[in-house]
């Protein structure tokens, strides 16, 4: 008799950034990330399979369970509108009930080592350059960063570049802060050819901008990398190429479909899948069977307080090996699941303010990180100009704190002192 769905159980867990970084991803607005929902898919015979969800990230809040009970796991398995975990859960479940790890689902191995590596959002230069010796310290030889017109993007990859070895590479993502193709080329130039250890130029400019990335494509020596699709890859190759390789990022079936179609084309690409532990082994076993998954996969997981798995994933010269026991082939830390139970998450935080320095002496000051987003977006202050900072600024009590603080909820507020 075929193995059925009996239960889908969703346990709500807030796993807190590490300490050393936790206040960089408050100004950031992505502290909502360790809002974490673990789904548990319970088949009649007793296996049980475990995924999970980044609620506040690509595929949150999908409860779409009544879909997949009574079925069997093989058969809606390959349903990415299921949402991250449970999708992942009823690969685990298959896996196991078929006795193979998840990537003999998935179709054949192409490679035991999965290339990965280390991420760290927006901050400042000196904190950048202490978590690149982090990730030299857990094996990691890359790092993908993020580079802002709020700080200094010179002085961010000097530091980075005197913190690590020789062989260490750097992704710079710029999120498409550096506008069009003429403010972006004299600045991507000026970097290569200072700092040799950027080995990926990642989203300088809009992705949907064809003409623009086209020309940084055959102005520049490193390697441009753009989300998949943006562009359709038959346009791009019209165009005669607009980037070097992609970023994938995605369910299941649209995962291996993108991951083919870039084998295809002969471009590599990065799987970039945010999540703890069992996000990190999905992607590995994804990495397994897609040829062309050779730059260093992004899932972030290195910043959660706990992987909740039971043994920490190795980093081996920049490779994570590809777990072979049956279904994810790891085990969930129970523990860890209760100790970081919620009834509900609480993203709450206290009254701050953003202060950016610029080197000219002018200040702004923003209520939260998306008003920056849009202001610096908008091109309202320069964005390749050396010696700015930020600083993330506690409530002091004081009547002039909160007038600012009035002031920037309504409009970022521009002062020289």
């Amino acid at each position: 008799m075929t193995a059925k769905i009996a239960k889908v159980e969703r346990h709500a867990v807030f796993v807190p950034f590490v300490a050393r970084v936790r206040r960089e991803m408050e100004r950031a607005g992505i502290h909502t990330w360790a809002e974490v929902e673990v789904v548990a898919v319970h088949i009649d015979n007793g296996v049980i399979g475990h995924g999970e969800t980044i609620q506040n990230y690509t595929w949150g809040r999908v409860n779409l369970e009544e879909r997949v009970l009574g079925q069997s796991p093989f058969s809606v398995m390959w349903d990415d509108s299921l949402g991250a975990g449970l999708q992942m859960a009823l690969f685990d479940a298959a896996g196991k009930l078929a006795g193979v790890p998840v990537h003999r689902l998935l179709g054949p191995k192409v490679r035991d080592w999965c290339p990965i590596s280390y991420w760290m959002h927006d901050t400042a230069p000196e904190k950048y350059a202490e978590e690149a010796k982090v990730a030299v310290s857990l094996g990691y030889t890359c790092m993908k960063t993020k580079p802002r017109p709020w700080f200094d993007v010179r002085r961010t990859m000097q530091l980075i570049s005197e913190a690590t070895p020789p062989y260490f590479a750097i992704d710079a993502d710029w999120n498409a802060f550096l506008i069009n193709a003429g403010i972006a080329l004299p600045l991507l130039r000026e970097l290569e050819d200072a700092f040799p250890k950027i080995k990926i130029f990642e989203d300088p400019i809009p992705r949907d901008d064809a003409s623009g990335n086209r020309l940084l494509r055959q102005q520049l020596k490193t390697p441009l990398a753009h989300h998949y699709g943006v562009i359709p890859p038959r346009t791009g190759l019209e165009l005669g190429g607009v980037c070097d390789g992609f970023v994938i990022g995605n369910g299941v079936a649209a995962t291996l479909a993108q991951g083919h179609t870039a084998a295809q084309l002969n471009l590599p690409f990065f799987l970039q899948m945010v999540g703890t532990g069992l996000t990190t082994v999905m992607a590995l076993h994804l990495g397994a069977v897609l040829s062309h998954a050779q730059w260093p996969a992004i899932t972030c997981h290195e910043l959660y307080e706990h992987p909740l798995l039971r043994r920490r994933i190795e980093v081996v010269g920049g490779h994570a090996r590809v777990p072979e026991a049956p279904g994810l082939g790891v085990e969930l830390d129970a523990e860890a699941l209760a100790r970081y139970g919620v009834e509900r998450a609480d993203h709450a935080l206290p009254r701050r303010l953003i202060k950016v320095r610029r080197a000219c002496g002018v200040n702004a000051y923003f209520a939260n990180t998306a008003q920056k987003w849009v202001f610096f977006g908008q091109i309202n202050q320069p964005v390749t100009e050396w010696g700015n900072h930020t600083e993330y600024l506690d409530d002091d009590g004081s009547p002039a704190f909160a007038r600012l603080l009035a002031q920037a909820s309504q409009a970022p507020v521009l002062t020289r002192e």
